[in-house]
């Protein structure tokens, strides 16, 4: 087996290649065996063999329609994905592209390569000009599934009898991805084009774009924001919850995210008028935390309009509801992990428990959580910046996204956090509240500098 490398200082990097050195193609031929005995990412159910696999590789190389993107942790090629472009004679379906054998071997896997891989893949489908990126996957590759849902792909069919498997068939899901903002007139052909492929992904010295989502935190039904989650701690910004949602949709904001703070505190939800006020004057998806500790009120809240449900405390303390909560409302469910140098917090933050935020995360990634919001509780509010080694430790270690949160004081914070997303492209988005409250960041500026 190819070594990999403990240190923190290895860096991630998923790129497309046209040309392999020889030991080049036996890290890639070494990643593959790995992943076709692991039961995933792949075609094959057996190894075939070092010859018929580099047969496999170099044929692959050759092929125009096919492109071929790896990814490496320390030098070293640890997975794959390919791209399928449609023939020159398929005008009808110029505008998709098909992603294919997307898998990260076992061995290099926590680190949130299968996100970076997907993320180059996607990046140089949208500069070529494709406007939908499809693909289909056995249903039994769970973590593969996770990883489309959470970045955006939509399933838009299931075959019955997809594949055999383990001496049984099973099912194949189908998704969908679209790629461009707005439909337009591309090529008949894009990779006909002579233009030069932009770079993507780690290679960007900004990082890739990151969502925006404002908060608006709840106590006693007006809009406040606390200072290191005190409670005694609070300023009122707005007594008019459903007005302050508006206000943040007009700003041009994709997201809300809003916490009911007594919520939090008593264990149920506690400020429902202002939620439900919220709820009817978003014109955008919500995300909704505090005190959701049984799956009928998780139901309740997604029947009411809610987007998704953070669960916090509860991912400590019963972690198996928030299993039967993935299971029950899949993609829907987000863990908050909240934390104290590094210590788990919860019930409000009142209460610091022994876990690590590395572990709980990793629990909550098995638990299905379509993402994770991390909060650095000593910074929340305070305006001294976001947490970034935290976060980007967090998010390199998990495959799913994570949402940054607490600290971000000015523009700048903002900035230096999409450029973390460099060498940490699980970081999806980041959580503002106090500083879009106080104008230290303009919401424009905000996403002008994410996007």
């Amino acid at each position: 087996m190819t070594s990999i490398g403990n240190s923190t200082h290895d860096q991630p990097r998923a790129e497309r290649v046209q040309s392999l050195t020889e030991d080049e193609l036996q890290a890639l031929c070494e990643a593959t065996d790995a992943a076709i005995l692991d039961g995933g990412g792949f075609g094959w159910l057996n190894v075939p063999g070092r010859q018929a696999m580099e047969r496999y590789f170099r044929g692959l190389l050759m092929v125009p329609e096919r492109m071929l993107f790896v990814v490496r942790l320390d030098g070293v090629i640890v997975g794959a994905a390919q791209m399928v472009r449609p023939p020159r004679n398929n005008e009808a379906q110029a505008m998709s592209a098909t992603l294919m054998h997307l898998y990260v071997a076992p061995y290099a896997r926590g680190r949130g390569l299968g996100r970076l891989l997907l993320l180059e893949a996607e990046q140089c489908a949208r500069a070529m000009g494709y406007q939908i990126l499809n693909l289909d996957v056995r249903e039994t590759q769970e973590a593969a599934i996770r990883l489309f849902r959470t970045f955006g792909f939509h399933q838009w069919g299931t075959h019955p009898s997809y594949a055999r498997a383990d001496g049984r068939t099973v099912r194949g899901l189908f998704f969908t991805r679209r790629l461009q903002d707005n439909e337009r007139v591309v090529p008949a052909h894009p990779q006909a084009s002579s233009v030069p492929i932009p770079a993507t992904g780690p290679a960007s010295v900004t990082g890739h774009s990151l969502t925006l989502y404002p908060a608006i935190d709840l106590k006693d039904g007006a809009c406040v924001r606390l200072r290191r989650g005190e409670m005694d701690d609070a300023t009122v910004y707005s007594d008019d919850p459903g007005a302050q949602a508006r206000a943040w949709i007009a700003a041009g904001c994709g997201w809300l995210h809003v916490v009911d703070l007594n919520g939090a505190f008593a264990g149920k939800s506690a400020n429902s008028a202002a939620i439900e006020s919220i709820i009817a004057n978003a014109t955008v998806p919500v995300q909704l935390g505090g005190g959701l500790r049984d799956l009928g009120s998780i139901e309740r809240w997604l029947a009411a309009g809610i987007s998704r449900v953070i669960l916090g405390s509860v991912a400590v303390k019963n972690p198996e509801l928030v299993r039967a909560a993935c299971r029950a409302f899949p993609g829907r469910i987000v863990a908050g992990i909240d934390a104290r140098s590094g210590q788990v917090a919860t019930e409000g933050w009142a209460e610091t428990s022994d876990m690590k935020a590395i572990d709980l995360g990793r629990r909550m990634e098995d638990a299905g959580v379509a993402a994770i919001i991390f909060t650095e509780i000593s910074r929340d509010g305070m305006l001294t910046g976001i947490d970034i080694a935290q976060t980007a430790e967090l998010a390199n270690s998990l495959s799913i996204p994570v949402i940054a949160s607490g600290g971000v004081g000015n523009i700048e914070h903002l900035r230096a956090l999409r450029a973390a997303t460099v060498t940490a492209p699980g970081i999806e988005g980041v959580i503002v509240g106090r500083a879009l409250y106080d104008g230290r960041v303009d919401p424009a500026d905000a996403l002008r500098i994410l996007s």
